[in-house]
């Protein structure tokens, strides 16, 4: 295994349980309420469109909340993670919920192979995935080889701006510290915390990200033949970025900048299909 994966994977292996015991989460909700959906999927319910019957996949699903939410909405789901533990969080939740949703261990690069060759109506990718993958270009051929012809991509992420700024100043100042565009030396982080309210320490702290810029993005899956058929970018993004009076919470989820948001392009939706 890669340098790179096992670092991330032993970081989202510690930090799943707590993930799932969070509020932020609040996975009781989908077992009492069975029409509970994921802030994330809600945001963009009326993007997605009717789901039913629709076989899906959905890469890098963590701990399996959107997984479940977009099965809620009639998909067929598959969910791939490379965290095991993320895995078994994503299953009891699945089973404890009713669902019928199927659960592969695998990285995203090695999804092909790991779901034997079976492709999809709708690859799903959501907030807080794209980072952790060092070739994005790499990435967009694994969402062609999942998807059938006439398929689709369904992705909403963080906005590579944001994902530049530096996130510890203790100014309020948005500065871009960090790389806009791909580069081959990941950003090394060692952080002792996560982005959800919990009262567990961690000592899996070390992790590998790259950043990729939009234009990036767009013109890996052109060149592989997909035609872009929406993309929006948002000024709100589902977690506070900063931990700090920088963002205010705006309800759904959501957090913007609380000083002149229209600064700052928060997050994105993006669709294409494969010819």
């Amino acid at each position: 295994m890669d340098e790179y994966l096992a670092l991330n994977r032993a970081m989202w292996d510690e930090r799943a349980p707590a993930h799932a015991a969070s509020p932020d989460y609040g996975v009781e909700r989908y077992v009492a309420d069975p029409t509970h959906l994921s802030d994330v999927v809600s945001f963009d319910r009326p993007r997605l469109g009717d789901l039913t019957g629709l076989r899906g996949a959905h890469l890098q699903c963590h701990i399996g909340t959107d997984t479940l939410s977009l099965a809620r909405l009639g998909a067929r789901m598959t969910g791939l993670d490379l965290s095991p533990v993320s895995l078994a969080q994503a299953r009891r939740l699945a089973t404890d919920a009713g669902a019928d949703v199927e659960y592969v261990e695998a990285d995203t690069y090695s999804a092909p192979a790991a779901l034997d060759g079976r492709t999809f109506d709708l690859v799903y990718t959501g907030v807080g995935a794209l980072c952790w993958l060092p070739d994005v270009a790499r990435w967009a051929q694994v969402v062609v080889d999942l998807l059938r012809p006439g398929g689709r991509l369904f992705i909403r992420e963080g906005h590579p701006v944001l994902w530049s700024l530096a996130y510890d100043r203790a100014d309020d100042l948005l500065v871009l510290e960090y790389p806009y565009v791909e580069r081959p030396e990941p950003d090394l982080d060692d952080t002792d915390g996560t982005y959800v309210e919990t009262e567990a320490t961690f000592t899996a702290n070390r992790s590998y990200s790259w950043n990729h810029g939009l234009g990036e993005i767009v013109t890996a899956l052109l060149d592989r033949g997909m035609r872009i058929t929406m993309l929006v970018e948002h000024d709100s993004v589902p977690w506070d970025p900063f931990d700090r009076a920088t963002f205010e919470r705006i309800g759904g989820g959501e957090y913007r900048l609380a000083d002149r948001p229209w600064r700052l392009p928060h997050t994105y939706t993006l669709q294409a299909v494969k010819g």
